[in-house]
C-alpha cells in the first residue's frame, strides 16, 4: 500500500533564502554606488556608510527592544539604506541620511511586523517624508566631477527634469551620469547594468519594470507629438531607471501575480507622466507615484490573485 505524505502548504520549495536575494540586490546597486561616489566625491560613500549602519543599527535595537529574533543577518535593513542613499543627494548634511535609516526601519518597516510586511518601500517612504520636511536642501545638488573623490562644492543646481525645457543636457550626459543629481540615479548605464544582474538571478521578473517605462515612454510621445528625442531625455532624467527596477519590484510593496505586475507597473507609469508632463518644478515625482501604487497593491492583489479551487462566483 502506498503512503501519502500530507503537509501543509507551500509544497513547492526553492532553496533560494531572503538572505541570498538581499545580498544580490546590494550587488546590483554596488555599480551605481561607486559611479556616484566618482561623481560626487568622498560625501557620497560617507552618506551611503552612514545610511547603511543606521539602517542595521535601527533594526537591530527594535529587534532587541521588541524581543524578537534579530534580522538584521537576511541584508534586507542594508538593502534600505543602499537604497535610501541612493536617493539622496551628496550635498546633504551628514545627520540626513541617519535620520532617513531610523524613520525607514522604525516607522516604515518594523513597526507593520518586519520584512515582508510592510505595505510602502521604506526607503521611499523615508527619501519622500525627508523631501516634503527639509525641500531646500533636498534639491540642493553638486555638480559632478568625475575622480575627484575629494568631493565638489554644493550649489542650486538646475535637474535633468527641471532642465528639459532648456535642453541643458544632452542624452549622452544623462546615460554617463554627468549631471547634478542624487547620489545612484544619474548614471543610467550602471543602472542598467545592475538591472541585468537581477533580471539574470530571476531576482525581479520584466512586467514591472516594462510596464512602468512602457506606459511613461508612450505617454509622453503621444503627448509631445512623437518626440522621440524629448521623450528620451524624460525616460533617462530623474529617478525612473531607479524607481523601475530596485523600488518599484519590491517583494513586499508590489504584486505577485504577473497580471498584478503589470497592472502595478502601468499604474506608476501614468501616475509619474500625470505629475511630471507641463510641471516645471524640479520635484522627483516617481517616489510619489510608487508610494500611491503602493497603497493600491493590496487592491490589485485580489482582483488578479488566483482564485482557490473549487470556488464559486459570487
Amino acid at each position: 500500500m502506498s503512503k501519502y505524505i500530507v503537509s501543509s502548504s507551500p509544497h513547492l520549495r526553492d532553496h533560494v533564502s531572503t538572505r541570498r536575494i538581499m545580498q544580490d540586490v546590494c550587488i546590483a546597486m554596488l555599480p551605481a554606488c561607486i559611479v556616484g561616489v566618482l561623481l560626487y566625491g568622498y560625501r557620497a560613500a560617507v552618506i551611503l556608510a552612514l545610511a547603511v549602519a543606521a539602517a542595521v543599527l535601527s533594526e537591530k535595537f527594535y529587534c532587541k527592544a521588541a524581543h524578537v529574533k534579530d534580522t538584521t543577518g537576511d541584508f534586507s535593513a542594508v538593502v534600505t539604506g543602499m537604497l535610501l542613499a541612493m536617493n539622496l543627494p551628496s550635498t546633504v548634511p551628514y545627520w540626513m541620511p541617519v535620520v532617513g535609516s531610523v524613520i525607514a526601519i522604525l516607522l516604515c518597516k518594523m513597526i507593520f511586523g518586519g520584512i515582508g510586511k510592510n505595505f510602502i518601500n521604506p526607503a521611499l517612504a523615508a527619501r519622500a517624508i525627508l523631501a516634503l520636511s527639509w525641500a531646500n536642501v533636498m534639491n540642493t545638488f553638486a555638480e559632478p566631477a568625475f575622480g575627484n573623490l575629494a568631493g565638489v562644492d554644493a550649489v542650486a543646481s538646475v535637474t535633468p527634469v527641471s532642465g528639459v525645457a532648456s535642453g541643458s543636457f544632452t542624452l549622452t550626459q544623462l546615460m554617463l551620469g554627468n549631471i547634478p543629481g542624487t547620489i545612484g540615479e544619474t548614471c543610467k548605464i550602471a543602472l542598467l547594468v545592475g538591472a541585468a544582474y537581477l533580471l539574470y538571478r530571476q531576482v525581479i521578473s520584466w512586467h514591472i519594470p516594462v510596464a512602468f517605462i512602457g506606459s511613461f515612454a508612450a505617454c509622453y510621445l503621444i503627448a509631445t507629438g512623437f518626440d522621440v528625442h524629448a521623450t528620451l531625455y524624460q525616460v533617462l532624467s530623474g529617478g525612473l531607471i531607479l524607481g523601475a527596477f530596485f523600488m518599484a519590484t519590491d517583494y513586499s510593496s508590489s504584486p505577485a501575480t504577473a497580471k498584478g505586475k503589470i497592472i502595478f507597473g502601468l499604474g506608476c507609469g501614468l501616475l509619474l507622466f500625470w505629475f511630471r508632463y507641463g510641471k516645471k518644478t524640479p520635484a522627483e515625482w516617481c517616489s510619489f507615484a510608487i508610494l500611491l501604487m503602493n497603497v493600491a497593491s493590496p487592491l490589485i492583489e485580489r482582483v488578479t490573485g488566483a482564485k482557490s479551487f473549487g470556488e464559486v462566483k459570487k
